[in-house]
């Protein structure tokens, strides 16, 4: 037998009186994986804590959480149950904790973290010393969130902005430290950043027209038209979500900023003048076709027409008639344009020249058609008055 204190000596002599709803403390002498035993200080009873009044983890077993000998805080419940025994509750103690310091958290607008414990159709659940916080799900993020499972289990932030336990309202936000922070990073981007700087980014969504670029806290618009030098019909077949790029800053305006990737260290047209000079004899692949003409890609971000009438010497009413696109062709540069970036093509012109006696076969074919087109004529005319005259 242990040996007692004068004061244990004394409580069991003189227990003190037990009430619903007084806090007492107690130390466990059994444990069983949906059952704890306290022996009460002072009280000179036993007190049992139920597995659904120590937390509402159905899946928890008590004896991995608590351990004969340990000293607990506990709630009184029911001062004898059927049993004779004081029933307790250690999830409402340490839900009415909670309470308190969301309490003090909403007074001081303080930044709580806390685990995901259930997911839920309109918002998020979480759990502050067993005292449950309500996150709506238009409080979660500062963009439109789809799915919110992802969350699931997860540790965030968030601030209390309503507190009313009696009405069980206690309201989280966390789309509001979100702003905040990406405010802080905004300004501090906008400080660091100017046109002509040439910084990295993640690709953060597309569309057909562009992508949006994080630069870290701020996106930028990478628009279609500036993703290459080269033609891009599709931003998403050129890059996906969480791509890392080197882009351009080319223009800030206000708190939109327009980016680009096209670096002028790879401008296509900085030799252009020589290398498609008038005269030069070009290759190049059919990249598109209209009624008039096939436009040639010549290089990446450098396309040339080759129009309709400069495909052959026969007459072709559409390019796509004798041409496709992806097939490579050769021509000769007939017109130069840099400072409208305009080329002009020409097969017709590497055609080797007709011989002068082709020229004058067919100028003569031609003009002897006329002639006896002509004569015919001219003959029926004359032929007719004579026969009038015979019949006279």
């Amino acid at each position: 037998m242990s040996e007692q204190s004068f004061e244990q000596l004394l409580e069991e002599q003189n227990p003190k009186s037990i009430h619903n709803g007084d806090v007492v403390t107690g130390e466990v002498i059994s444990v069983k994986p949906d059952e704890i035993i306290l022996s009460l200080h002072g009280y000179g009873s036993d007190g049992v804590i139920k597995k659904s009044e120590y937390t509402n983890d159905s899946n928890l077993d008590l004896t991995e959480a608590v351990s004969v000998g340990d000293e607990m805080e506990a709630k009184v419940l029911k001062v004898n149950d059927t049993e004779g025994q004081v029933t307790l509750t250690y999830k409402r103690l340490a839900a009415d904790k909670g309470n308190k310091r969301l309490e003090d958290a909403f007074n001081n607008r303080e930044v709580l973290t806390a685990k995901v414990v259930k997911v839920l159709e309109g918002g998020l659940s979480v759990v502050i010393d067993e005292a449950r916080v309500f996150i709506p799900a238009s409080l979660v993020s500062d963009s439109y969130e789809r799915d919110l499972n992802k969350y699931a289990g997860q540790e965030i932030e968030f601030v209390i902005t309503e507190f009313n336990p009696r009405r069980r309202r206690i309201i989280g936000d966390r789309k509001v430290l979100l702003m905040e922070r990406k405010e802080e990073l905004r300004k501090a981007l906008f400080e660091k950043i100017k046109v002509g700087d040439v910084v990295e980014g993640t690709v953060k969504n597309l569309t057909e027209f562009g992508a949006f670029v994080d630069l870290g806290g701020v996106d930028g618009l990478l628009h279609i038209s500036e993703m290459s030098w080269g033609r891009i019909e599709n931003p998403k077949k050129a890059f996906k979500v969480g791509d890392t790029l080197q882009v351009l800053i080319k223009e800030i305006s206000g708190n939109k900023i327009a980016l680009s990737r096209k670096f002028e260290d790879k401008n296509p047209w900085k030799d252009a003048a020589e290398k498609y000079a008038i005269g030069n004899e070009v290759t190049g692949k059919v990249a598109r076709m209209t009624d008039f003409g096939a436009f040639i890609e010549l290089q990446e971000g450098i396309d040339a027409l080759l129009h309709v009438s400069q495909i052959s010497r026969e007459h072709i009413d559409k390019p796509d008639s004798v041409l496709k696109v992806g097939q490579e062709v050769t021509a000769k540069v007939v017109d130069f344009n840099e400072a409208e970036k305009k080329i002009s093509l020409s097969m017709k012109a590497l055609l080797p020249p007709l011989a002068a006696e082709e020229e004058d076969d067919e100028v003569k074919s031609v003009d002897i058609d006329a002639v006896i087109e002509s004569q015919d004529e001219e003959k029926a005319t004359e032929e007719a008055p004579a026969a009038e005259d015979t019949e006279e």
